[in-house]
This record gives C-alpha cells, sequence and structure tokens, in this order.
C-alpha cells in the first residue's frame, strides 16, 4: 500500500464567491491562479491551486454548527513570530480569530471565513512529527487534549523580553520546557 505523499487542496462550494476569494486571499496571502462568478482557484506557493471555490448553483446554506462533518482546515506557518504577525495584519483588515489556543503540539489561532467554515492558523512547537506525538502520548495530553487559551498579546510580549521560544510554546500546565 501507499500513502498519499501531501495534502493537495481543499475545495469548498460556496454561495458568496466574491467574499470567500477575497477572505482566503486576505488570510492566506493567496493569489487567484483562475477565476469567474463560477468557479476560482487559489495558491499561496508553488502548488497550482491550494484553495478551489465553486459557485455553480446555489446551494444549501451549511446546518447551524455544531453538526456533524468536516471541522476545519489548519496553515502551519514556519516561526511564531510569522503566526503573529499574520494575526495583526488580519486584525488590520478586521478579521478576529474566535479561538486562540496552545494544543501543546501547536499554538493555534480560529478564524470563521464568510461561509461559517473554520479555519486553523498554527504554528508548530516541536521540530519534527515524532517529537510532538511523543509528547501527544504523555501526561498533559492525556489530561486535556483540547489545549489552554491563550492572548496574543501576550505571546508577543514574551517574545519581546526575549523569553526563550521554547518556553513561550510550552503549556502553562506542563511541568517545564521541552
Amino acid at each position: 500500500m501507499t500513502a498519499p505523499s501531501r495534502l493537495a487542496h481543499i475545495v469548498f462550494r460556496t454561495n458568496r464567491m466574491a467574499a470567500m476569494r477575497d477572505w482566503y486571499c486576505t488570510v492566506l496571502e493567496a493569489h487567484v491562479v483562475f477565476g469567474s462568478d463560477r468557479i476560482a482557484f487559489l495558491t499561496y506557493d508553488e502548488e497550482h491551486h491550494r484553495i478551489a471555490l465553486i459557485a455553480t448553483e446555489t446551494f444549501a446554506e451549511r446546518a447551524p454548527s455544531p453538526a456533524v462533518g468536516f471541522y476545519h482546515a489548519a496553515f502551519t506557518y514556519d516561526r511564531l513570530e510569522q503566526l503573529l504577525e499574520t494575526h495583526e495584519r488580519l486584525l488590520g483588515e478586521g478579521i478576529k480569530p474566535w479561538r486562540t489556543i496552545n494544543h501543546g503540539p501547536t499554538i493555534s489561532f480560529y478564524y470563521a471565513d464568510p461561509d461559517g467554515n473554520d479555519v486553523e492558523l498554527q504554528v508548530d512547537r516541536f521540530a519534527d512529527a515524532a517529537d510532538a506525538q511523543a509528547w501527544m502520548m504523555g501526561e498533559a495530553f492525556s489530561k486535556n487534549p483540547i489545549g489552554i487559551e491563550i492572548d496574543p498579546d501576550d505571546l508577543r510580549r514574551r517574545l519581546a523580553a526575549d523569553e526563550p521560544i521554547a518556553s513561550i510554546m510550552t503549556r502553562p500546565d506542563e511541568a517545564s520546557p521541552a
């Protein structure tokens, strides 16, 4: 058996093509590879498209949350500073996260797009997936697999005070930085 090499793209049906296109271009700093009033393909990197939007008919609105089904898509930044810079940039655009949390393996900010789909912007705490998985098998994650709400301004203050990244990324319910 062969597993896929990567996740290529996410496709959304929408009744709000312009709002969705503009939101994803703003949030992900993406650009439109191809777009019309019925379909759009967006990317922010070397992939031909990471987000596709389809407005080929009027679709039924989504069920009230929470409901069974796809919950969110996550996009990863290389450094905490990049996540915080993106947060600041989005605040300037009037786009605010509905939740900011230290999961343990990531620090994550959650946003809702114009159709109410959740998007997670995150930064990984660990250098590799094996270390993150090992941490997730530990006591802190076992006791609280969701994480602890955090304040982005507090993260900024701690960075400005030259606190080590490992300390900032550590969940408050842990004994010491990893």
